[in-house]
């Protein structure tokens, strides 16, 4: 398998108090930036794709063809997963297993919890036989995600005791539980529910997945870590500063056409001057390197959170926290 096992990056990431970054496809430049800055950074690094951006990114296999093979032609030797994100049939996971997707997402939140259990073991069933990962859902995350909605009403938070149910019927590697995160943009201050986190990881002792990652401020973001969370999805924030970034290099240059100069411009000094490093921000998580097992190759500790009271520690670079991946954890302005 070309891509690394989620569960094996994510039971070190558990050990070691860090959590990997999880940052969605949205064109070449993205998997550019992701990897380039994963590589830089020493960092393992899990490159998500939803069933939305599945077809217009050329699907399935152009997507891993074109992951695997831009880290052939960057010479890429940190551990990259390639997930499927937030799958809502058995169908589309199993077609991105044969694509060599070496990890999948079926939400099965939206259904009641036998029905989530019985279709969740399908696809479990489906990804062992591969090598491959499963990440489930239990509760209802609140926001947008690639246009499916949930409003406040619907949302609602997992419960301890399902989540274990959960977990042991169906075999899951990762659980992505509601505990106050929100797809989207925030429109007030997160309200992460810590104690939920703590008593769905001794439920489950499986690694647990933050979504909504984009706003969350650091200390929040280490005391989750302490919490239980060893996997934090960021794909707002990214797509936000992009399209900034464009909207900026247009309105100084209105007569240009060329697309590459900014299309690209992220990857160079100037790109990121304008702002456009919100593509590159997990590699500034990225600590100092551990040696993990043979079979996931060198793991830093990003995200390290061994104590939730832990001072920022400054970095060998000097202006980036030892132990925050994502820069700028203060969230869209």
């Amino acid at each position: 398998m070309v891509f690394a096992p989620m569960n094996e990056m994510l039971d070190h990431a558990w050990k070691n108090r860090y959590a990997v970054g999880q940052f969605n496809l949205n064109g070449l430049e993205f998997a550019q930036a992701f990897l380039q800055a994963a590589q830089e950074e020493s960092s393992p690094v899990i490159i998500g794709v939803t069933d939305a951006a599945v077809g217009p990114l050329g699907g399935y296999r152009l997507i891993a063809s074109m992951v695997e093979l831009l880290m052939e032609e960057y010479r890429i030797t940190v551990p990259v997963t390639l997930h499927l994100d937030h799958s809502s049939s058995i169908e589309s996971c199993i077609r991105a297993l044969d694509a060599g997707f070496s990890s999948v997402m079926i939400d099965g939140s939206h259904l009641p919890l036998e029905q989530n259990i019985a279709l969740t073991k399908r696809v479990v069933d489906a990804a062992k036989g591969k090598g491959a990962s499963v990440e489930g859902e239990l509760g209802r995350i609140t926001g947008e995600e690639d246009g499916t909605v949930v409003d406040s009403a619907e949302g609602m938070f997992a419960v301890p005791g399902e989540c274990r149910q959960y977990v042991r019927e169906t075999g899951v590697d990762c659980l992505a539980p509601a505990i106050g995160s929100v797809h989207g943009l925030y429109r007030g201050e997160p309200d992460l529910q810590f104690d939920l986190m703590v008593q769905v990881r001794e439920q489950t002792g499986v690694p647990l997945a933050l979504h909504g990652g984009t706003g969350i401020p650091d200390q929040e973001i280490r005391k989750a870590i302490a919490a239980g969370i060893s996997k934090i999805n960021v794909n707002t924030e990214n797509q936000v500063t992009f399209t900034a970034a464009i909207r900026k290099s247009l309105a100084e240059k209105p007569d240009l056409y060329h697309l590459r100069p900014y299309m690209a411009g992220h990857r160079s000094a100037e790109g990121q001057r304008q702002g456009k490093d919100a593509l590159v921000r997990f590699r500034r998580r990225g600590g100092r390197g551990q040696e993990a097992g043979k079979t996931t190759g060198r793991i830093p500790a990003a995200l390290n959170s061994e104590k939730v009271e832990l001072p920022v520690r400054t970095s060998e670079r000097g202006d980036l926290p030892g132990n925050v991946l994502l820069a700028g954890r203060g969230g869209v302005k």
